[in-house]
């Protein structure tokens, strides 16, 4: 590597990388770091010399970018998520340092394929859905655009699962993405801190007469720090992400060992290193509800530690906290940060609570991800008291001043008290969403609709008490993973007509809408459409053998599974279709490719019933060869982001049909929509922004509107009017309650017609008419190829707005007040 790091960043600039500089470094990683002979390396030891060559690179770039933070004395933003799904990071980076053309030379050079070597990456297990992808691209837009920001996470073992098909059936196995380390980390040996739970607390009286608290007779564990680079687009800037994993305070007890007590030898060990095991431990269990709360507090105590170690090195810089410093909680989970914040200020800083609480609710803002009740989480005060007793005293004596607050500025409502407060006395629960909001200078939806639902239902009181602090920041994509790398056939023809400054600004792909109703630029982009049609039909052949007719009209969902995302209503409509051609009623139907993929959580039993309902749906589809003819159906195992990259460019009907205002915003939808795939969807989420961005024209809009879905869950709604209505849809759900899909266990799926005919809580036989006529208009419009390709190309042309850079614009300049470094 040059002396001169200037000089790096010239050669980066110019777009000069020379292929005998690339050859060369890389062989020096193989034998100097790897330590292996060239001509005895495999494919993953040429894949390890790659990478720690990139990250030589950009720990170069970190060093200089640091100084230039520190010389400019910028505001830094801290982001706390629990997850972040940022996918395989080899090609990214490649791409960001405009190096891959001249790499693949080189490793052409040492008689190697960069495709082949890309492929031995595995993808990180640091998130499971949208949060996670969301943090993903706020982190690397955030370097792109030379904002100084750092994302701190955990350092999972073992991600969430790999997931696994096996008779139909949902299988969980333990996604060993580190089994063979990842050289993309930087660990920090010397990063380590000290992180306590349980025990009591000890009050007394310091010299000045002061009530003051100590924490005590705690059972500790260690957090150390791993690092992973990550490189901005054509920019010398960056970001990191910190992740933390869990050790124990004393690993091996040499007295027990020695006394025959091999197993209470290691215990310490192993119940410490459970903290960083997994995402989301199952928590229908007591101790899984204890773990997963100590796996939230052991990265949000291990952050702000560090945050405290960079920035705070005499009295004084405790006041400046707010000026240098943007904390900001992705969801719920990292919760905990803002008693933690209050701890080390009153107990390790000695402040009063004043001065405490004005810190500390200039420092955070938080992000609220959902209105699902179930899904806003609680804790049992038993459980937090336990594991946490300290985190619980400082949470009542915020209550106390807020109530007091409340009380103050909205006189006259008792009713309120209870809504507001930070603990439900009924169910004897701390709500974390409150205590998010409470302790937050800006709250932020992440799509309009979710917002006024946010500002108008569940959270109106807090408007009431705090004007203008509950704000919308709708969600965005990034295009370099999501069209750049995912799709460079649609790339290059954007390219190739319009110049390529859209990549830097994505609303510039506006000039494409010129071009919607040539002929020519029509089969372009339709041809691109195609050749990723047949790369997801290789793709399905290869991995899972399944095969795909790319002639059919590629229809898709894939997302996390959840009963509110209405996979089942998708699969009422393909049943409808199965006995449409079985029957013989619509001669000449449409021939369709019906797509799921997602995981669902361990514990969610319903969710895995659907999974196993659409793998009995699709073999009995598969196997009649009247019906496989004009329909197919199939669940891609393992969703990820991989994956994500093959499926959203060859989709063409993007499935977006989650009852309305249950779906905070969605991202899903927006990348589907920029690889030009049309969106069928309900009133719902970012739905709504497409729709106005695209126009009412170009998207296919069905279902009730969030208004109506309040009516009828306020009202109560029986689903049997709607069942009774549609003779297409009672002989379904009989089919489904006789057991017609798995005739070997009758049985089988009554939990799901018991669900959709004794209340029908999400909505589907309401929704159910509407949809299939909507799915008919699809039909209608696939069969005018130009009229389809028009629309397509309309869509792309519209998703400017949805670009991360926007979203991470927006979060610095309203909410985190910090600037670029220069």
């Amino acid at each position: 590597m040059s002396n001169d790091l200037n000089i790096q960043f010239e050669r980066h600039d110019k777009n000069t990388w020379d292929v005998e500089y690339i050859r060369k470094s890389i062989l020096d990683c193989m034998v100097h770091l790897v330590g292996k002979d060239p001509e005895l390396a495999w494919e993953n030891d040429w894949y390890k010399a790659l990478v720690l060559f990139l990250k030589g690179i950009l720990a170069e770039r970190r060093v200089e970018f640091e100084r230039k933070i520190r010389a400019q004395e910028v505001k830094r933003v801290y982001y706390l998520s629990l997850e972040y799904l940022i996918g395989r990071n080899l090609h990214r980076t490649l791409a960001d340092l405009n190096m891959t053309d001249a790499a693949r030379q080189a490793l052409a050079a040492c008689g190697k394929s960069l495709e082949e070597i890309l492929d031995c990456e595995a993808e990180a297990g640091l998130g499971n859905g949208g949060l996670g992808r969301l943090a993903a691209c706020i982190v690397d837009s955030m370097a792109s655009q030379g904002y100084p920001g750092v994302g701190y996470g955990i350092r999972y073992q073992f991600g969430m699962f790999k997931q696994s098909i096996e008779n139909g059936l949902q299988v969980e196995h333990p996604e060993s993405w580190l089994r063979f380390g990842s050289p993309w980390e930087l660990e920090r040996r010397s990063l380590v801190y000290e992180i306590k739970f349980k025990g009591r607390i000890f009050h007394y009286r310091d010299k000045q007469g002061r009530n003051r608290c100590q924490w005590v007779e705690t059972e500790d564990c260690e957090a150390q720090a791993f690092d992973v680079l990550l490189s901005g687009y054509r920019t010398p800037s960056l970001s990191y992400l910190r992740l933390w994993n869990s050790r124990a305070s004393r690993e091996f007890d040499l007295h027990n060992f020695n006394a025959g007590n091999y197993i209470d030898a290691v215990k310490s060990k192993i119940h410490s290193e459970n903290l960083s095991k997994v995402l989301y431990p199952d928590d229908s269990t007591s101790m899984g509800q204890e773990l997963r709360l100590m796996q939230e507090y052991f990265f949000v105590s291990a952050s702000l530690q560090d945050i405290f170690a960079q920035h705070v090195t005499c009295p004084e810089d405790l006041q400046k906290l707010p000026d240098n410093v943007a904390i900001h909680l992705n969801d719920t989970h990292p919760a905990t940060a803002i008693p933690e914040m209050m701890r080390l200020l009153l107990d390790d800083h000695g402040l009063d609570y004043e001065n405490a609480w004005d810190i500390t609710r200039r420092v955070f803002s938080y992000t609220n991800h959902t209105l699902l009740p179930e899904a806003l989480e609680t804790w049992s005060l038993d459980v937090f008291g336990k594991i946490l007793p300290r985190h619980l005293d400082i949470c009542y004596l915020i209550n106390h001043h807020h109530m007091n607050n409340v009380k103050y500025k909205l006189p006259g409502d008792t009713s309120i008290l209870g809504r507001m407060s930070l603990f439900d006395d009924n169910s004897k629960r701390v709500r974390m969403a409150n205590l998010s909001i409470v302790g937050s200078h800006t709250v932020n939806g992440v799509a309009e609709l979710h917002s006024q639902l946010m500002q108008k239902g569940m959270f109106a009181d807090f408007v009431r008490l705090s004007p203008g602090k509950l704000t919308n920041v709708t969600n965005g994509i990034t295009p370099i993973r999501w069209l750049v790398l995912a799709n460079p056939g649609l790339a290059n023809l954007i390219t190739d007509v319009i110049g390529g400054d859209w990549v830097h600004d994505l609303t510039k792909l506006k000039k494409l809408a010129d071009l919607a109703d040539d002929h020519g630029f029509q089969d372009r982009f339709m041809a691109v459409k195609k050749a990723n049609k047949v790369r997801l039909a290789h793709f399905m052949s290869e991995k899972h053998g399944i095969r795909l007719n790319v002639d059919f009209l590629f229809d898709v969902q894939v997302k996390r599974m959840h009963e509110y995302k209405r996979q089942l209503l998708n699969l009422l409509h393909v049943l409808t279709r199965y006995i449409w051609i079985r029957d013989g009623i619509k001669p000449g139907l449409l021939p369709r490719t019906v797509l799921f993929g997602g995981k669902a959580a361990p514990a969610y039993h319903m969710a895995k019933l659907i999974i196993r309902l659409i793998n009995d749906v699709a073999d009995m589809v598969r196997n009649d060869p009247v019906v496989a003819n004009q329909l197919q159906l199939a669940f891609i195992p393992n969703y990820n982001v991989s994956a994500a990259e093959i499926i959203m460019p060859a989709c063409e009907l993007s499935e977006q049909i989650s009852t309305a205002g249950l779906e905070a915003s969605g991202t899903g939808n927006m990348k589907f929509a920029l690889n030009g795939a049309l969106t069928i969807g309900t009133m719902d989420g970012a739905n709504i922004e497409i729709r106005n961005e695209v126009g009412p024209d170009n998207i296919f809009i069905f279902g009730l509107e969030s208004h109506r879905t309040d009516e009828l869950w306020k009202n109560g709604y029986n689903p049997g009017e709607a069942i009774a209505k549609s003779a297409d849809l009672k002989r379904i759900l009989e089919m489904i309650r006789d057991g017609y899909f798995c005739p070997e266990e009758p049985n089988r799926y009554q939990p799901i017609y018991d669900a959709l005919t004794m209340g029908d809580h999400y909505l589907l036989t309401a929704d159910y008419a509407d949809y299939i006529a909507c799915q008919e208009r699809v039909d209608q419009l696939y069969r005018n190829p130009r009229a389809w390709a028009r629309k397509s190309i309309i869509n792309v042309a519209n998703m400017g707005f949805f670009s991360i850079d926007r979203t991470v614009q927006t979060y610095a300049e309203k909410v985190w007040k910090i600037k670029p470094v220069k």
